[in-house]
């Protein structure tokens, strides 16, 4: 495959602020045309500064539905939920005016989500992570109910258990993925930027982040 669209950037501190601004500028020009959108974000503790200036934006968040790309199946709570990170990060402020999806909640089971998150399809604005091991989302090289994520045919939601992980996990599936409209990638590190390297190469199984790559715009600092 061709090289991804790579922004790089001198230093973390401007990687978050620029973005935010892009992700900004992103959900701004949806909303434009939408009446709307779908903001579908990474979990983990990369994206936090970027969140953390995104939910002081000015724009109409109470058009705008959040939701993870991934969850891990523990309480909304948890030390380790995603919804947590979410709502402690990003909905805060103006941005406290958008609506949450969840992907793990004991109101809806799992086959109301997913056709919940298949109703906000496709995802407005994504912003995906990335492991050394290649993963993005919660889809993990040889992970229990990797295939099924990736069959064209899969639901919006998919239960994936890595086998080096603590919990089971739900992921936004790779179609879901697939078809976000604008699709961001943030990386940090040598590692991971040889990471993203090696993914070009190798088959969507071993490097599902391949899924994404031709459409996205990958943001890297050291």
């Amino acid at each position: 495959m061709s090289t991804p669209d790579l922004i790089t950037y001198p230093d973390k501190d401007l990687l978050v602020m620029g973005l935010a601004d892009r992700l900004s500028a992103d959900l701004k020009s949806a909303l434009l045309t939408h009446e709307h959108v779908s903001f579908a974000v990474a979990g983990g503790t990369s994206p936090g500064p970027v969140f953390k200036l995104l939910s002081a934006v000015s724009l109409d968040w109470d058009r705008v539905t959040v939701l993870p790309t991934d969850e891990r199946c523990v309480p909304p709570d948890h030390a380790r939920s995603n919804a947590r990170l979410i709502r402690e990060t990003l909905l805060q402020g103006p941005a406290s005016a958008a609506r949450f999806q969840p992907l793990f909640t004991d109101a809806q089971s799992s086959d109301q989500v997913s056709a919940s998150v298949a109703k906000l399809a496709p995802i407005s604005v994504a912003l995906l992570g990335m492991g050394a091991d290649m993963h993005t989302a919660s889809l993990f090289p040889g992970a229990d109910g990797l295939s099924a994520a990736l069959d064209a045919d899969a639901p919006a939601i998919v239960p994936v258990h890595p086998a080096d992980q603590p919990e089971a996990r739900l992921s936004l599936s790779g179609p879901i993925l697939q078809g976000a409209l604008r699709t961001h990638l943030l990386i940090t590190g040598l590692e991971k930027r040889a990471a993203l390297e090696k993914a070009t190469t190798r088959p969507v199984p071993e490097a599902p982040v391949r899924l994404i790559l031709e459409t996205a715009t990958v943001h890297w600092s050291e």
